[in-house]
């Protein structure tokens, strides 16, 4: 299982999260301690926003402890939006286009978890994706193909009813092939302006996620484990949850994904309560 951090608020550099603290995402890229696995070896990747509205974007196959650039990079860009991604593939191949956070457009996206069966309805998943969004489809993971899935159900208008069709069609398509977990999802998403994460899973076993106000209120970090030892300092994040973040505060709401069969009564009752309406 992957970790991830994300940032938002007064502008900082990228080191002062994936590389100094002690337990800094660089650190669990070797040695994790909430993770199924303790290394996240499998390429990493970053997405950062400052000047513009769409991100900088940086990905690779090498692990981040063994990235000469990295640092270079971190210690010279500063942000006040950014996403950080460490990863442990769950099947598909270690490639550049694999690795998170994905991008299209101003949107940029990160994931931790999986969908239990994917191989067997990866085909189907690509084929629902709007021809102009599926040219964006470069890797072939679970979590490109859920990014893209939410852009398609609207995510531009509405990020959590987006992300829990995107999350409800892949986890029933997954309880259909009888492999579990069907879903454990930890995720953030932002458009550059806003940040938004979801924990959620089907079974007990959702992916650790926590926050934390950053110095003097100045931002708020996400991340899928402690970045130091001061276990009390950070806040975690109820599972089945939804969370907009800003440097302020933290909204959560229930998080419950739409399988088609949600979907198919709620236009039922969307029918009924129209026509009502007209013979009223």
């Amino acid at each position: 299982m992957c970790r991830w951090a994300a940032y938002i608020g007064t502008p900082i550099f990228l080191s002062d999260v994936i590389l100094d603290p002690a337990r800094s995402l660089v650190s669990q890229s070797s040695h994790a301690f909430e993770a199924k696995t303790q290394t996240n070896g499998d390429g990493f990747g970053l997405a950062w926003y400052q000047e513009h509205p769409f991100p900088g974007h940086y990905r690779d196959v090498m692990p981040a402890w063994a990235d000469g650039n990295l640092g270079s990079m971190a210690n010279q860009i500063r942000a006040r939006l950014f996403m950080a991604h460490v990863r442990a593939s769950t099947g598909t191949s270690v490639s550049r286009s694999n690795c998170h956070p994905f991008v299209s457009g101003n949107w940029s996206f990160m994931h931790n978890g999986q969908f239990g069966g994917y191989s067997q309805f990866r085909q189907k998943l690509d084929a629902m994706l709007p021809p102009d969004l599926y040219n964006h489809r470069l890797g072939t993971t679970d979590s490109e193909a859920a990014f893209l899935l939410s852009i398609g159900y609207g995510l531009e208008e509405s990020p959590k009813r987006a992300l829990e069709e995107a999350i409800g069609t892949m986890e029933e398509m997954s309880i259909k092939t009888r492999q579990s977990p069907h879903a454990r999802v930890s995720l953030a998403i932002s458009n550059g302006d806003d940040l938004y994460v979801v924990r959620y899973a089907s079974d007990r076993f959702a992916p650790s996620l926590y926050h934390r106000a950053t110095g003097k209120n100045e931002g708020r970090l996400v991340v899928s484990e402690p970045l130091d030892e001061e276990a009390e300092q950070w806040e975690e994040i109820p599972t089945n949850s939804f969370a907009k973040i800003t440097k302020e505060r933290v909204q959560i709401e229930e998080f419950t994904p739409i399988r088609q069969q949600n979907r198919s009564e709620r236009l039922l009752d969307q029918i009924r309560a129209l026509e009502k309406e007209q013979l009223s």
